[in-house]
């Protein structure tokens, strides 16, 4: 049974304004100034949803539906346009492989600096820092930079920190579909058991079969907007027939 509502979501809007002008310096923007033209991208029209903790929502829809949008919104890499946005308690944003580390810190130095992001105080940091190595099964190679990472390991790091930090919203964008079979089905099941503790999770995949396996709902975004909301069975088939 799902708790209290986590995350809110009422008539969301993002617009963006993407310049056409072509002006790629200062000097030729004061020169050229009335040249200059733009265009209003909407990319989310009006999106409402909520989450609950102890449930798990996905997202899905083809390439530019605003999947990735949302989730940056409730990371708040970004601000709305219009609507309203509530997340209740701490948030755990895995939006994108390597986001937030710095490539010439080791992958040690960068738990620190990602965790202290998240929330965390040094000391919190000190007391995990075995566990989040632990779990990111990296080695010595936690002492390199992360330059020298692999798309894999970049995906170990920033799960293992993510998971650590005391979050009741945890966002996810695709991560947990790199690295290996083994190490994904370690992530799946912590997610796991980060549901049945009460915490929330919006899931955006492409993965229709893991989607279905494990979300409790499936909202299904085309063109910026709800198409449909319901079981994932029944959402999932009904986005596969129509292409």
């Amino acid at each position: 049974m799902t708790g209290e509502v986590k995350v809110s979501i009422k008539d969301l809007r993002k617009q963006f304004v993407v310049s056409h002008s072509g002006i790629a310096s200062i000097k030729s923007l004061l020169l050229f100034w009335r040249k200059r033209s733009y265009v209003h991208l909407e990319v989310l029209k009006g999106v409402s949803l909520q989450v609950r903790g102890g449930e798990c929502v996905a997202v899905i829809g083809k390439n530019g539906a605003g999947k990735s949008t949302l989730l940056s919104l409730l990371a708040k890499i970004y601000l709305p346009t219009s609507g309203s946005l509530e997340v209740k308690g701490r948030v755990a944003p895995l939006l994108e492989l390597g986001a937030g580390f710095h490539n010439d810190l080791s992958g040690l130095e960068n738990i620190y600096f990602n965790a202290v992001i998240l929330g965390l105080t040094r000391e919190q940091v000190r007391e995990r820092l075995d566990s989040i190595v632990e779990f990111s099964e990296l080695g010595d190679a936690i002492e390199a930079p992360v330059r020298t990472y692999s798309s894999g390991m970049m995906a170990r790091l920033g799960f293992a920190i993510a998971i650590h930090v005391d979050a009741e919203v945890l966002i996810v964008d695709e991560v947990l579909a790199v690295g290996d079979q083994r190490f994904e089905q370690k992530c799946l099941e912590r997610v796991e058991q980060f549901r049945r503790d009460g915490g929330a999770i919006l899931l955006v995949s492409h993965q229709l079969p893991t989607v279905e396996k494990f979300a409790d709902r499936v909202v299904w975004l085309k063109d910026g907007l709800v198409e449909m909301e319901g079981e994932p069975s029944t959402v999932i088939a009904e986005y596969v027939r129509r292409g």
